[in-house]
């Protein structure tokens, strides 16, 4: 039941494939905006197909799809074409569908005829509801049987599911039509160079049999959807550069970052964000870790929210079946704690190595950015439970590394980022066999150890700073001694169970150099690796070198290039002074969102820009995903060299922005229990409205390792 990851199907969704997405709710299509019931297609609330086939005909004919237009991450323009009468190629009838999603769906459908005589018109929509969960609809395995009831109320249709205890309903209203248990219908006469217009919904009804409300328009016209975007808009910086394509893709990463926010029932004003659509629709510890990384210079009430969610969902016990354990940070969870869709059954699943460590580092991050000082002290108990756990039960053997191993024959065969059940292998293609210890996964403990180190000085506790100081320097000799392959030139993926070296050439150690574990000798080895023609594909690094045993371009995980692991090895690359080739990374992936409107997808193949003169879609990648949309983001702010640390009072700039990005204008930008300005020309840079006691550093800002002694020279001084 592992459905979570790549280990079980998703088919295709196809070409021209329609995805509208608000919150936990998402809509899947076809081009002209029919939902086939056989198809991966349908309306999703709570985890729930509730509207399974939605068929438009007129005159019982399908829409021929021209165009389709996403005006918002909610909201899409449909235009399609009814087939021309008695031979003819032209018709003179079109059809307009404007959906929105929200909790259900509302659709207006517009008919316009172009002729000049009236047109007589059977408008017809088939309905059918399934109530599949969506791991079904995903693996293509409706196993559960609902008894089902279909009432025609008037002008609405009620379609009611009873399976053992469950009870759901779905609503379809449709003002003015003829009704059936089947189907919808309207007889109209459009007249000459005229239109015809209707409006449905279609929502779940509560267990009472009362109708959840979709949408309440307001005096202007605005849905509740258009109210929470705008709220979101007036939070977010603006932005304004001299590349109009990458304008357009840092907007679009805007536009999918805010429509992927959803909220812990329990704690309605926390908003957190769902790792993707279609399938990933929930909270996920690791990918909403790293979207709020990435998006913590955008907006940090994510990385807060996330925090707080993953924090009250802490483990606290030893749950085999869950792969829960104290301190853990969960791997996924159903914040409709009612679904039970999480793997195991239950509402929260554990199976993660890198999401507490991971926990730790965001925190650190947050209060270095001087934000939400009060909740970061709340939290730290949660620290230093997420540290306990490391050192208890992540590091199952006392050698130092963490490793994983799943506690049952259900969970997740690998629980790193790569989480495909071959994503690590040796060189030669042999499956590496756990207890496995990832390359990243230290990396990511190191930075949760100088976290803690940090946090520490800042509260003035200078013995519990050089003790977790201390702890990361081991670890960072251990790491290098047993990881490096010195005559292969790049660090191993993993260890094994046996303590070997994993020794394929994979992406993984690009993480590495984020977070400093490098040793700066084998630097350049590793940059040179990674840019080599078998990793670099001239749209990206692939996550595996295509010389491997494993290697397949159009593979999950052994060959394809993801564009999150490619913002973090670019920023790595700056860290350790590597600037062309992290502009060459970064200009290359934003090139490739050019060929999908602006947004990156999950991933996309790993063929190389030679064979291919455009990236190459992964068939079942999603989109809009978390950590893809925040990609673009984290690349502009590491080609800023834009950090900051409040503790320190600074706010570094080091711009390296190629010259085609052009200038950069960002106001609005939230800065501690401010807002400010910044405005990049080339490599000058200006800031205006620092909070007091902060000033503007120019080049790279000091790293943790460095802090704990220029925090005691501060003392003695």
């Amino acid at each position: 039941m592992a459905g979570w990851n790549a280990d079980t199907a998703a088919g295709p969704l196809g070409a021209g494939t329609l995805t509208l997405v608000e919150g936990s709710s998402f809509c899947i299509s076809a081009a002209n905006g029919d939902l086939q019931s056989e198809q991966p297609h349908g309306v999703f609330f709570e985890d729930t197909r509730i509207l399974s086939r939605w068929v438009l005909t007129v005159n019982g004919e399908p829409l021929e799809p021209l165009a389709a237009k996403t005006k918002e991450p909610y909201r899409a323009l449909i235009v399609g074409r009814v087939r021309g009468s008695g031979g003819l190629t032209d018709s003179p009838l079109l059809v307009e569908r404007i959906r929105d999603i929200g909790a259900g769906i509302s659709e207006q459908i517009t008919v316009r005829n172009y002729s000049a005589a009236p047109a007589d018109c059977m408008i017809t929509l088939q309905v059918e509801v399934d109530f599949a969960d969506i791991f079904e609809v995903k693996e293509a395995r409706i196993q559960r049987s609902w008894e089902k009831l279909v009432e025609v109320a008037g002008e609405s249709l009620i379609i009611r599911a009873f399976c053992q205890d469950v009870r759901k309903a779905t609503e379809v209203r449709a003002p003015g039509a003829h009704v059936t248990p089947e189907a919808i219908s309207y007889r109209v006469k459009v007249p000459p160079h005229g239109f015809w217009t209707t409006v449905l919904t279609v929502a779940p009804m509560e267990s009472a049999g009362s109708p959840i409300v979709f949408a309440h328009p307001n005096g202007d016209g605005g849905s509740p959807q258009d109210r929470r975007r705008q709220e979101w808009v007036s939070k977010i910086p603006v932005l304004h550069m001299g590349s109009h394509t990458l304008a357009r893709t840092l907007r679009r990463s805007y536009d999918d970052l805010g429509a992927l926010r959803i909220e812990d029932p329990a704690h309605p004003e926390r908003n957190v964000v769902a790792a993707g659509a279609p399938w990933f629709m929930a909270l996920f510890g690791r990918d909403s870790l790293w979207a709020s990384i990435m998006a913590l210079p955008v907006d940090p009430s994510l990385a807060i929210g996330t925090i707080q969610t993953l924090a009250d969902r802490q483990g606290s016990a030893v749950n085999p079946r869950t792969e829960e354990e104290p301190g853990k940070i969960l791997h996924e969870v159903r914040l409709d704690v009612s679904s039970g869709l999480a793997l195991g059954g239950k509402s929260v699943y554990y199976g993660s190595v890198d999401a507490t460590p991971l926990f730790v580092a965001l925190l650190g991050e947050v209060s270095r950015w001087g934000f939400a000082s009060e909740t970061i002290a709340a939290l730290m108990p949660h620290v230093d439970r997420a540290l306990e756990w490391i050192r208890n039960y992540g590091d199952k053997d006392g050698d130092g590394f963490v490793e994983y191993s799943r506690l049952n024959n259900q969970g997740l065969i690998n629980q790193g980022w790569k989480d495909s059940w071959d994503g690590i292998n040796f060189a030669d293609g042999t499956l590496a066999e756990p207890p496995t210890a990832l390359c990243e996964v230290q990396a990511y403990v190191y930075s949760a150890y100088l976290a803690r180190s940090w946090l520490a000085c800042d509260a003035g506790d200078m013995d519990l700073a050089v003790k977790y100081r201390d702890r990361a320097s081991w670890l960072k000799r251990q790491f290098n001694e047993q990881f490096w392959l010195p005559d292969r030139g790049y660090y191993a993926i993993a260890l094994d169970a046996k303590k070997r070296p994993v020794d394929a050439c994979a992406s993984n150690m690009g993480h590495c150099l984020l977070f400093g574990l490098i040793d700066e000798d084998k630097a350049p080895l590793v940059v040179e690796r990674l840019m080599s023609p078998e990793m670099f594909s001239g749209w990206g690094v692939r996550t595996l070198a295509s010389n491997m045993g494993a290697y397949n371009p159009v593979s999950y995980h052994n060959g394809s290039v993801w564009p999150h692991d490619n913002a973090i090895i670019v920023a790595g690359l700056l860290r350790y002074g590597f600037n062309v080739e992290a502009q060459r990374i970064a200009s290359a992936l934003l090139e490739a969102a050019e060929y999908s409107e602006g947004r990156l997808p999950e991933l996309f193949c790993g063929f190389s820009r030679e064979q291919f003169d455009e990236p190459v879609p992964y068939p079942t990648a999603c989109s809009p995903q978390a950590w893809a949309a925040t990609s673009p983001i984290m690349l502009v702010k590491s080609l800023m060299g834009y950090y900051a640390d409040v503790g320190l009072g600074g706010l570094w700039m080091n711009p390296l922005l190629p010259e085609s990005f052009g200038d950069v204008h960002i106001s609005n930008a939230p800065m501690a229990n401010g807002r400010i300005t910044i405005d990049v020309s080339g490599s000058t840079a200006t800031v205006r409205g620092l909070p007091d006691g902060m000033v503007l550093q120019h080049g790279y800002r000091p790293w943790a390792a460095d802090l704990v002694e220029q925090a005691r020279k501060r003392e003695r001084a």
